[in-house]
């Protein structure tokens, strides 16, 4: 009876023997079929938090002047033009200064052609007129005096006669000589100096209007492109100041035409990143929706992150290498969405694109 029972434990021990060496052998063959499949297959994948953006990127429209905003005249979503007016502040007292300005330069362009050309015909024929007169009167007394000479000096009329004569010729004498002189300065041409601070005196009236306009025209905010309308910030009625320090935009637009994703890419992966690669991004909003789109950009600076997701275990302390993906045209993502972008480095899957700059 022991015999049986030591031969049956014997059997019992070959057999656990050998399904243990049976499984450990498996077990290796299994990790070294791990090992060489994570081996073989190269990570094609390189992913990072994203941002939507206009292709324009975001552009903040603010005021060049301090005031109260008149009319804010686009809403959240809108279409616009370059060109178009968004918003205009009060402008009252900027108008007023604008046609100010347009009637001085008005006037001094009159007297301008006043110097230039001279007088007017109808001056110069009746200065030439008065001319003609005064030598008439001039010679009169003249002949006048004569004759009161010569009776005076025959003794039939007095010495007091003879000097009012000579006096009334000596007026009107000085007053041909004054019509002549004044019929000579309007026949004349305009001296260079005169027409010289004449056009001086238009150059400066001219400076004040184009002061004028350009303070008018820094009241009127317009779209410098095509876009839409995607944050306003200050409604009618409200007050915007104008800081370098501190930014107040009125408005941000921006060229939603076509989409782009600001990628922060770790710097463990910049080695694998270039133009022209594919690349998808995913939303939780949009399920497991693919959008498609392309590397256009990559940044030639590591810098600080920039796009957060809020998780704990974000890390912040390393450094990200900021990259652009285009997506591809008909995309309709929401502007500032949050995505994952996963970029293809595999070389045969890369586009052959040229970036959109």
């Amino acid at each position: 009876m022991k015999k049986k029972l030591a031969v049956i434990v014997a059997i019992a021990l070959t057999v656990l023997t050998v399904t243990m060496q049976l499984f450990s052998g498996v077990r290796s063959i299994a990790g070294n079929a791990r090992h060489v499949a994570q081996h073989s297959q190269p990570a094609d994948w390189i992913a990072g938090p994203g941002l939507i953006e206009p292709i324009s990127e975001d552009i903040q429209l603010d005021s060049q002047l301090s005031g109260k905003l008149k009319s804010v005249n686009v809403s959240e979503g809108d279409s616009v033009r370059k060109g178009q007016v968004m918003a205009t502040l009060e402008n009252d007292d900027y108008r007023a200064e604008l046609a100010s300005a347009a009637a001085l330069v008005e006037a001094k362009e009159a007297i301008l052609r006043k110097v230039t050309n001279g007088a007017r015909t109808q001056e110069r024929e009746e200065a030439q007129a008065e001319v003609r007169e005064t030598q008439a009167v001039m010679a009169n007394a003249e002949a006048e005096l004569a004759r009161r000479r010569e009776l005076y000096q025959s003794g039939v009329v007095s010495r007091e006669e003879y000097e009012r004569y000579t006096r009334e010729y000596e007026v009107a004498k000085e007053r041909y000589q004054e019509k002549a002189n004044h019929y000579s300065l309007l026949n004349a041409s305009s001296r260079e100096e005169d027409i010289s601070l004449a056009e001086a005196d238009v150059r400066l009236a001219q400076a004040t209007d184009a002061e004028a306009t350009a303070k008018y025209e820094k009241t009127v905010i317009k779209s410098p492109i095509d876009g839409i309308v995607l944050r306003i910030h200050h409604r009618s009625g409200e007050s915007v100041t104008n800081s370098v320090s501190i930014p107040d935009p009125v408005l941000t637009i921006g060229d939603a035409r076509v989409l782009r994703v600001r990628v922060d890419i770790d710097e463990a992966d910049v080695n694998k990143i270039r133009v022209g690669q594919r690349a998808y991004v995913t939303a939780e909003a949009y399920g497991k929706q693919k959008i498609w789109g392309h590397v256009v950009r990559v940044s030639e600076l590591l810098g600080p992150k920039k796009v957060r997701t809020d998780e704990p275990t974000e890390r912040v302390d390393r450094k990200f290498l900021e990259t652009l993906v285009e997506l591809e045209s008909g995309a309709q993502l929401p502007v500032g969405l949050r995505v994952d972008t996963f970029i293809l480095t595999d070389g045969e899957e890369t586009a052959a694109v040229r970036p959109r700059l």
